[in-house]
């Protein structure tokens, strides 16, 4: 998705083995247990969990950073980690979108499509979304994708939105004193 250079994904940490093409720092930062652990210890993920026998989580470091500049990062986590980054410091920078299958069938399809995992994984991931899905209501908009361009149509516009709430433009009072400046001039 490069339809907007303000967005970035988070790259996760995790402590499973790269698959074939992954690059460090590009899918994921790869670590040991004991420097993921660590990093959970010293504080320095806004989230994290152990799904699928491996440890996964996001690195704060980056993400303040990217807010800080004024850009937005964009997470593929599940509803707990979402949960830890809405109670964490940037929570109220938060806005949780989740993507429902058009039907099961089709989720393992292209669960299966992937190429990248055995049955035993996709029957675990096969249970782990109806968790998922069953937690659809707690997020602040709920798409069903099932046609890509759609999709990305909507999160577009969601996420325009979101960025015109006058909480999220920080110098708009600034700009709105400085009209009323040039009114009471004109007086």
């Amino acid at each position: 998705m490069v339809w907007d250079p303000g967005l970035r994904f988070s790259v996760s940490a995790t402590t499973r083995k790269p698959r074939a093409g992954e690059a460090e720092g590009r899918e994921y930062f790869f670590v040991n247990e004991p420097a993921f652990k660590g990093m959970v210890r010293d504080g320095a993920m806004l989230e994290h969990a152990q799904v699928f026998g491996n440890y996964y989580g996001s690195p704060a470091a980056p993400v303040e950073a990217a807010i800080g500049a004024g850009g937005d990062v964009l997470f593929d986590i599940d509803w707990q980690g979402g949960q830890q980054i809405r109670n964490s410091a940037l929570g109220k920078h938060t806005l949780s979108i989740f993507l429902l299958p058009p039907s099961i069938p089709e989720l393992e399809r292209r669960l299966r499509a992937r190429d990248q995992d055995s049955d035993d994984v996709i029957a675990g991931r096969m249970q782990k979304s109806w968790d998922e899905i069953s937690h659809w209501d707690g997020y602040d908009y709920v798409l069903v994708n099932d046609d890509l361009d759609t999709t990305e149509a909507r999160l577009k516009t969601i996420i325009t939105a979101e960025r015109l709430r006058r909480s999220q433009q920080p110098d708009l009072l600034e700009h709105v004193r400085a009209l009323q400046d040039e009114f009471e001039d004109r007086t």
